[in-house]
């Protein structure tokens, strides 16, 4: 196996982040630079050159021990280090020091917390609460924040929570939608369509049937369903904004 041309065959792992990769009986890393393999998988950044530290395929990156050809021809068949490096960067597992994990947490409960924050009000005032009680409401019901699941999804898992269990006063902000339909047509099905909305805001018959109106979100896709087959597909349901709430925080 060759070795790296550094002093004691070492590489210092400083601001270096190492993707993994398991073929056949071995495995393999990439040295890379922090942050810039997730840039490189999302299309942010096409340029290797950014992406990797050493153009090389390493059996053990902190001895400086590189995968010989004979090992690449045994793993994947091939020696083509360029296209098997690409397959590494794809498929390969990102390894994330413990800082790196740690900054990476508290950025994604950051996110959280503010999703939450931004969704959800106070049902008295109709007013939003401070990202300090939401988070003091979600320490409460034991939720915790993790680190490999989406934001999103640990935003309306955790509002579904808050809202059952009323800690505080909590509810989903509505969503402010636009109906729009022959206004015939409409006439036959508007009873069923208007009970799914919490507030009509304006309706208007003139052309066609217009309703502007509030709805709890979690009834947009009952609501969407039902007007596409009432309507044959022929009436439209716009979001005009997804959560509606008054200026200012409410405390507690």
């Amino acid at each position: 196996m060759g070795l790296i041309n550094q002093p004691s065959n070492q590489i210092k792992l400083t601001n270096v982040s190492l993707v993994r990769m398991r073929k056949g009986k071995r495995r393999f890393e990439l040295a890379c630079y922090q942050n810039k393999v997730q840039d490189w998988r999302s299309g942010v950044e096409t340029d290797l050159d950014e992406v990797l530290q050493i153009h090389s395929i390493f059996l053990n990156v902190s001895k400086g021990q590189v995968a010989s050809n004979e090992d690449l021809k045994s793993s994947f068949g091939s020696t083509d280090v360029d296209k098997i490096i690409l397959e590494i960067l794809k498929k390969g597992d990102l390894q994330v020091g413990e800082k790196e994990r740690q900054a990476k947490l508290q950025q994604q409960h950051a996110t959280v917390i503010e999703m939450i924050a931004s969704k959800c009000v106070n049902p008295n005032t109709k007013r939003p609460y401070p990202t300090t009680i939401i988070e003091k409401a979600l320490s409460e019901l034991g939720v915790n924040i993790l680190g490999n699941r989406s934001p999103k999804a640990q935003a309306l898992d955790a509002i579904k929570q808050l809202v059952a269990k009323q800690i505080i006063p909590i509810a989903r902000a509505r969503m402010r939608i636009r109906l729009t339909a022959d206004a015939k047509e409409a006439k036959k099905y508007r009873e069923s369509i208007i009970a799914l909305v919490e507030q009509i805001e304006d309706e208007d018959w003139s052309t066609e049937w217009e309703c502007t109106g509030f709805i709890d979100p979690g009834n947009f896709r009952a609501l969407s369903e039902l007007l596409k087959n009432e309507s044959k597909g022929r009436a439209s349901i716009e979001v005009l904004d997804t959560a509606v709430i008054q200026e200012g925080e409410v405390t507690l």
